[in-house]
């Protein structure tokens, strides 16, 4: 297969390099004498999946186990499937070309829900059954993670385990549990491995769950069908980031894929609590790692990759305790190298003159900044905490640093917005536009203001999660008044498509109900939603009409705050009753201090997780 593979598919793809699999650093190992087999399976291109840091994290520990080897896969190119379905072979792993089905586990990663359909489209192209239900001893087990995992049950249908939280250490015991049960002295039944994963903290098994409904559509109760099986399952932490492995010999690509870097987290977590984010809510408690361990690990990062370009990645970088410090060594050790350092995520209210300075020593990288919202009221009500003052007082430090062009983000959509919230968005871009002007003097010809704004989706676990997605109509409507009002030579306006977002709210907020929809969506021939040229609205519309499935019902309706939602039983550590509090709080434009600078907001993770906030640079103050 590997043979024909290369001599007769591959030549007839545009990107072959998507499919090699032999690329630098990459792992290979001895199949027949490697007792555990796994494939992480990224259910978008090569490209994005390349660039995820939780594949190069998983990839390298699960393969320094000497018993288990995890190989990799992504959704193939329209022009690659073609030609899998042509000649009738099955998807295949990268390192080794062996069939998924030939795996004992196919690992999905979650990272957005409009990827869902290119999951069932990678099963059934490796000709795995769709259906959990369907699937016997025969077929390997299908795993998923990642955030969107964190609202499980539109896929609970076709997914055999969930796991909910960091992978670093709860891997090891999903790995364990499965090599007992190919080992063990008898044969073992499915039912029985997934009777054991369901004992590993962290693990979602939904065959073991019965959800009932009322007459209305809303859920009556999610409860387990065995005894086994916890009535909440509990998200997986990791306490300390300086004992977990992390990678430094990560693969390199022979082609270029969106974040064509080194990327080194210095920190998990956020606790800013901005009122939309799930990623701010999940993967809470913020925890550091020591300066010392970030410049070794980019000391060994530059050393094996070749790249010329560290990115010092987290939920908001620029709050991480050292980042002046650290930033500072990296460049001085490696800037006469030509090796540059990014800061990807910059919040207004924590920018300096000296960061933007430091950063461009070497190369100017894109600087972007997240207001969120047009006026100080709205930011008040998603709790951004963020000020005009903070971003003009950033902006200015960009522009006198020798930047010409920024990136501002918006929301549209958030609740409780006016139109006079829209023309605060477009006040902002002129007043930027002004301040670069003002600055650049001369240079002010090549002054860009980039201003993108996408569209609120309320999200599980978050203090929004009650709160209703404006209609399609309605966003579309916003998008063309706040288009009217930013025609400027030296501002470009972007906006996510509409459509899109409506449909990403309804498996952002389903019930196992819309599982129906999105098996006939597929089969109707979805698949890259996310990308404008795949993404067929019509489509969609018809899936749910032929499911019975209204979509309005998760996207456009506020839900009842006592209400079960499809979610209550997957615990992330932050409390329901915290986000309710804080739900309430948004429409009392009441803000709420960051508990690593003002008092404990008691959201509950360092309660009833065994982790808790912990900056390590702050208290080692070297070399802060």
């Amino acid at each position: 297969m590997k043979q024909f593979i290369e001599n007769r598919v591959l030549p007839k793809v545009q990107k072959p390099a998507r499919y090699q699999g032999n690329e630098w650093n990459s792992v290979h190992k001895d199949w027949d004498n490697t007792p555990v087999r796994m494939v992480f399976a990224f259910p978008d291109v090569y490209e994005v999946g390349m660039s995820h840091l939780g594949l190069r994290i998983l990839y390298h520990i699960v393969n320094d186990r000497e018993d288990t080897l995890m190989e990799r896969v992504f959704a193939p190119w329209v022009d690659m499937e073609d030609q899998l379905r042509q000649h009738g072979l099955p998807l295949f792993s990268l390192e080794s070309v062996r069939p998924l089905a030939d795996f004992d586990a196919v690992a999905f990663t979650l990272q957005y829900e409009m990827s869902y359909t290119n999951l069932l489209n990678m099963l059934d192209l490796a000709g795995i059954p769709l259906r959990a239900a369907q699937r016997d001893d025969r077929w390997p087990l299908v795993l998923a993670g990642g955030p969107t995992a964190y609202n499980p049950e539109p896929l609970a249908p076709f997914v055999d385990a969930f796991l909910l939280g960091e992978g670093e250490e709860a891997v090891h015991d999903i790995i364990g549990t499965i090599k007992k049960w190919k080992q063990g002295p008898t044969p073992h039944k499915r039912r029985d491995l997934l009777q054991e994963l369901a004992g590993i903290s962290g693990v979602y098994v939904p065959e073991f769950y019965e959800v009932s409904y009322h007459n209305d559509g809303t859920i009556k109760k999610v409860v387990p069908k065995v005894s086994f099986a916890p009535s909440r399952v509990t998200k997986r932490v990791v306490r300390d980031l300086d004992r977990v492995d992390f990678p430094t010999r990560p693969i390199v690509p022979f082609m270029e894929i969106v974040h064509d870097r080194i990327m080194l987290e210095v920190l998990r977590g956020c606790s800013r609590g901005c009122r939309f984010c799930q990623a701010g809510m999940i993967y809470r408690p913020v925890r550091e790692k020591r300066p010392e361990t970030i410049i070794a690990q980019g000391e060994n990062l530059v050393k094996n990759t070749g790249y010329d370009e560290i990115s010092l990645t987290s939920l908001s970088t620029s709050d991480y305790s050292c980042v002046q410090g650290v930033l500072a060594l990296l460049m001085d050790r490696y800037g006469s190298e030509g090796v540059g350092v990014s800061l990807p995520s910059l919040r207004a209210d924590s920018f300096s003159v000296d960061l933007a300075k430091e950063v461009q020593r070497v190369r100017k990288t894109t600087l972007t900044f997240a207001p969120e919202a047009g006026t100080q009221r709205l930011r008040d009500v998603i709790n951004k905490g963020v000020t005009e003052e903070n971003l003009m007082e950033a902006v200015t430090g960009a522009f006198q640093a020798g930047w010409t062009s920024v990136k501002l983000y918006f929301m549209i959509g958030l609740p409780t917005e006016t139109y006079e919230d829209l023309d605060g968005i477009a006040g902002l871009a002129f007043k930027v536009v002004e301040r670069g002007r003002d600055i650049l003097g001369s240079r002010a010809g090549r002054l860009r203001v980039t201003v993108s704004a996408s569209s609120f989706v309320p999200k599980p676990h978050t203090p929004f999660q009650w709160a209703a997605q404006d209609s399609m109509e309605v966003l579309q409507e916003k998008q063309h008044y706040l288009a009217g009002k930013l025609k400027h030579r030296r501002i470009v306006f972007n906006w996510h498509d509409a459509r899109l977002s409506t449909i990403e709210a309804v498996f952002s907020r389903g019930s196992r109900k819309v599982a129906a929809a999105l098996e006939r969506a597929w089969a109707l021939g979805c698949k890259f939603d996310s990308w404008n040229e795949h993404f067929r609205y019509s489509t969609w519309q018809e899936a749910f009409r032929e499911t019975g499935v209204d979509p309005e019902f998760f996207n456009n309706r506020e839900f009842s705050l006592d209400e079960v939602l499809p979610w209550d039983h997957i615990n992330t550590g932050v409390t329901k009753e915290f986000l309710l509090t804080e739900y309430k709080r948004a429409f009392s434009e009441e803000t709420t201090a960051d508990c690593r600078h003002e008092k404990c907001t008691v959201c509950g993770v360092c309660q009833n997780l065994p982790a808790s906030v912990d900056l390590k640079g702050a208290k080692n103050n070297a070399p802060c």
